[in-house]
């Protein structure tokens, strides 16, 4: 009942996130995420860690393989185990790319303010 509760908190507050005014909206977080990735596989953004996206490595291989912790032949309890790590992964990567589109902006913006 609890892992419930928290994953639709993190469900909600990306919602939240993402409509914020003046937020990057969804689409835009969504087509940042491979520049996040490379960014960050350069060390060229330290908002999110190499620790941080090999959890994320991780969370995507065994939402795709076929071995669970709690099997998938249990119903509901089975395939709750899998939206959580879907919810978590999603949550986390559209949180991180707006905190990276927002960079991005200051960066050109600071470009722009020199010039």
């Amino acid at each position: 009942m609890m892992a419930k509760a928290a994953r639709a908190a993190a469900a909600w507050k990306t919602y939240r996130e993402v409509t914020r005014p003046g937020s990057p909206p969804l689409m835009t977080r969504v087509r940042a995420i491979p520049r996040m990735l490379g960014a960050v596989m350069r060390g060229q953004y330290a908002g999110m860690g190499k620790g941080k996206l090999a959890l994320m490595g991780l969370g995507v291989v065994y939402l795709i393989s076929p071995i669970d912790v709690i099997p998938d032949f249990l119903m509901l309890i089975g395939v709750a185990d899998d939206f959580g790590v879907f919810l978590w992964l999603m949550a986390s990567l559209l949180g991180e790319s707006g905190r990276y589109v927002q960079r991005e902006r200051e960066v050109i913006q600071g470009r722009l303010d020199e010039v």
